[in-house]
């Protein structure tokens, strides 16, 4: 895998511009602040994106991969105010569940989410090395 960063452009904080990587793809859909069982235990937007990060490592580790081994995130929002004021504890949830490792990310405002209590819906894409 190698972090892509073009001649001469300030490196990102908290992603990456683009990745390279060769292996076995995964896809995981879109995961919400919701438990295993499919409640949510928090209406907290840091509480509930650190349970779709949680969620996101889940599927990945069902296909033998690692937060290390993700390439891409999409974080769809449904309060871009809300996100920004919370930076610093969503900073520190992404480090506790997925580490120091930063995909490329596009983060997206929408109007709602197809749960109503959801206020967070990140999708990912993963590359596992051969």
């Amino acid at each position: 895998m190698k972090t892509l960063l073009p001649p001469g452009w300030k490196k990102p904080k908290g992603y990456a511009n683009g990745i390279a990587a060769r292996g076995t793809m995964v896809a995981v859909a879109g995961q919400i602040g919701w438990t295993a069982a499919g409640t949510f235990a928090t209406d907290d937007f840091v509480g509930q994106t650190r349970q779709a990060l949680s969620n996101i490592v889940a599927v990945l580790a069902e296909a033998g991969g690692k937060p290390e081994h993700l390439i891409r995130m999409t974080w769809f929002v449904t309060d871009k105010q809300e996100y920004l004021a919370n930076l610093a504890a969503l900073g520190q949830a992404y480090r506790q569940v997925i580490g120091t490792h930063y995909p490329a990310m596009t983060l997206v405002e929408v109007r709602a989410l197809l749960e109503d209590r959801a206020k967070v819906e990140i999708e990912a894409t993963a590359v596992i090395p051969d």
